[in-house]
């Protein structure tokens, strides 16, 4: 989304002196661990730095990173306390750790508060209201089903660009009723808006303006088509048609475009392939829902929990105030840390592990909590028990067959590749 993290373009090279990346987080003064930087994300090496901070400062201050200082709210119990407080913590003026992005931090709901962000947040919560999901549930099926029949058996390929993207993409094709021969190029703004420049999607600021620059021609034409027709059910017609929102300036609107793409897309994107991943990690959970496929359900909630799909979201403090016996100074950026809140084992007993019967498993962090919890939550939910009730019509086992390659990021937690071979059902 635009207000999505990024660090500066030369903090990419393996010798920068903010990475954590092959180092011990409990041989290193606590004071200089700094979890925004990615490299210990990409290299799946964050749990230790995590599990660190949650023993030993559960509310931890780094005064020195690529992106400035920063706080850092790693338990559970603590980043519920900011994320239902937005009378004192703020949104504003981004949900990224990085303050600004030159031109590209543009304005979006998630990045308001009340009453503006409730305001903008209402006109669009309808594409996600249960009669909607109900009509969309045997599009999702049919397309899921094709998707499946259409992959190779017992031949290796990457199941992120063949599933996960394909079947996220396909879907925000439909929320947007956005020209179906061209949604790949809703994944494409979706990964130029949150990556870092030089990390293989875009190689500079200036690549990834262009990329939001067409996004926004593109949206404003289709805009224009909307608003001049009679109110449709797709969330450009309910923007453009939208008391609070039809005279959004342009800015403002491609805010609202990204966010709502990269919304739609991350969260189930990378809960696809981290299922499969989890699966294979924890073999017994594989043969437990072999066994009993009415656990569907219930493990998409635990596969959003042990993914934890976004690593965090920022607030920025509006007073003077303290969390946890730590005095936070107003205008200070507080990360609520969700990958740390999700391994909290004072609420969640063994969280490192992926268990699909967990009881109350849906009582996690991912998609956040208050006023701007993740609003298609239901519908990530709803993609992700459909597309496993169809694998395992089909699939005896989906097996990984090599290491992920993960997202560059400390924001997005996610997948580029996943390779897999299918085995099919042998009765």
């Amino acid at each position: 989304m635009s207000d999505t993290p990024a660090t500066p373009e030369l903090d990419r090279r393996p010798e920068s002196k903010w990475s954590m990346v092959g180092k011990d987080p409990y041989a290193m003064p606590i004071e200089k661990i700094d979890l925004a930087h990615p490299g210990i994300w990409k290299e799946n090496e964050f749990l230790p730095f995590l599990k660190r901070l949650r023993e030993e400062a559960p509310v931890h201050y780094c005064a020195e990173s690529a992106t400035g200082p920063y706080w850092s709210v790693m338990k559970y119990k603590d980043i519920m306390e900011v994320d239902t407080s937005p009378h004192i913590y703020s949104s504003e003026p981004t949900i990224g750790i990085v303050d600004a992005f030159e031109e590209f931090t543009v304005p979006s709901f998630i990045s308001m508060d009340p009453p503006k962000h409730d305001e903008q947040r209402r006109v669009v919560q309808g594409v996600v209201a249960p009669s909607n999901l109900k009509n969309l549930e045997g599009l999702i099926r049919s397309r899921a089903a094709a998707i499946l029949d259409g992959l190779p058996i017992g031949e290796e390929f990457d199941w992120v660009e063949r599933v996960s993207i394909e079947l996220t993409t396909q879907m925000l094709a439909t929320l947007f009723d956005f020209p179906f021969e061209d949604r790949h190029k809703l994944t494409f703004w979706s990964d130029a808006a949150t990556a870092i420049p030089g990390g293989g999607i875009v190689n500079s600021n200036e690549e990834r303006w262009e990329a939001m620059q067409d996004c926004l021609a593109t949206f404003t034409r289709l805009w224009n088509e909307r608003v001049n027709a009679e109110p449709g059910n797709d969330l450009i017609s309910m923007l453009s048609h939208g008391e609070a929102t039809k005279n959004m300036p342009p800015m403002e609107y491609l805010g609202n475009i990204l966010l709502l793409i990269v919304g739609g897309n991350d969260t189930t994107r990378n809960s696809i392939s981290g299922g499969v991943l989890a699966l294979n990690q924890f073999p017994e959970e594989y043969d437990k829902l072999r066994a009993d496929r009415s656990l569907i359900p219930n493990m998409v909630s635990e596969i959003i929990r042990w993914q934890t799909p976004l690593a965090y979201m920022r607030r920025t403090a509006k007073v003077d105030t303290e969390l946890n016996g730590q005095k936070i100074k107003k205008g200070e950026k507080v990360i609520m840390w969700y990958a740390s809140g999700n391994q909290d084992d004072e609420v969640i007993e063994n969280p490192e592990r992926l268990i699909i019967d967990r009881p109350n498993a849906r009582q996690h962090l991912s998609f956040g909590f208050g006023l701007h919890r993740c609003m298609g939550n239901r519908l990530a939910e709803m993609q992700l028990r459909i597309v496993w009730e169809e694998i395992m019509d089909r699939f005896e086992h989906i097996e990984v067959v090599g290491e992920p390659e993960r997202i560059y990021s400390s924001f997005v937690k996610g997948y580029s590749k996943l390779p897999v071979i299918l085995h099919p059902k042998t009765a």
